[in-house]
């Protein structure tokens, strides 16, 4: 029961927190702060928890792997957004997602170069992007129901990818865990609200943040089987939030210099 109420309620929670954070500081920030593994990270601890530790560690190396996927559904997504509504970029950016899992199945490399492959894939995202204009600050207006909603759109995924993931067998379960749950909602309401320059900004956000998604996933596939599960996932965390709030005092401190720096 607990195991299921944290399905239920951890990734629309963290959507609805993340949406509260695009309102304050921006999408591009929101889009970092998305990039923490929320829906992969507790899906490696119930595994490791009903599983065992072997079975974690070549789950959370498939799931840097998966980093790989969720970078060509961000590429799709952005692209397509750019030339047509939401409901066609989800589904480009599921297909594409879908195809890359098919191609990255066989592929079977350890920790190490898995996590290389991630960095690499991120770093070719954000090269390969479209490229947005900081956006100029002006007032939004949002339905009452915005946030019900998004945090809604999220459950159904969350609750299919996890069943899924327990037959599947340890690389293919770190695949399917990297499933885009949190991204593609929050990029389709800023596409539908904010225009496909606004989608591009969160999504470059977003796989600024997949650095220390793979960070975590490189430390628990690592670290869990020397310190064990507790020890090993308290330590990811604090990496990947470290990470990240270091990514946002930079990201923060360029925006404002940009400004200063226009008229030159």
């Amino acid at each position: 029961m607990t195991v299921l109420a944290l399905k239920l309620l951890l990734a629309p929670g963290f959507i609805v927190a993340t949406s509260l954070v695009s309102r304050r500081f921006g999408v591009t920030v929101a889009g970092i702060v998305a990039g923490l593994p929320a829906i992969a990270g507790p899906i490696l601890l119930v595994l490791a928890l009903d599983h065992g530790r072997g079975f974690a560690r070549t789950a959370a190396t498939g799931v840097l792997l998966g980093i790989v996927a969720l970078v060509v559904f961000v590429l799709a997504f952005a692209w397509v957004a750019m030339r047509a509504r939401w409901p066609w970029a989800l589904a480009a950016g599921w297909g594409s997602f879908a195809a890359a899992v098919v191609v990255l199945r066989p592929v079977h490399v350890g920790p190490v170069m898995a996590f290389v492959i991630a960095c690499a894939a991120c770093a070719c995202g954000l090269v390969l992007l479209p490229r947005a204009a900081p956006a100029a600050g002006r007032p939004q207006t949002y339905p009452r129901f915005d946030l019900a909603l998004r945090a809604a759109c999220a459950v159904i995924p969350v609750v299919a990818v996890t069943a899924a993931a327990r037959a599947l067998g340890p690389h293919l379960s770190g695949l399917i865990a990297a499933f885009p749950v949190i991204t593609p909602v929050l990029a389709a309401f800023t596409l539908a609200q904010q225009g496909p320059l606004g989608a591009v900004r969160l999504l470059r956000g977003m796989t600024v943040g997949f650095f220390a998604y793979a960070l975590f996933c490189f430390t628990v596939s690592v670290a869990i089987r020397g310190l064990g599960t507790a020890a090993a996932f308290l330590l990811a965390t604090a990496l990947a939030l470290g990470a990240q709030a270091v990514v946002v005092a930079i990201n923060r401190r360029r925006e404002r210099l940009l400004p200063a720096q226009a008229p030159a």
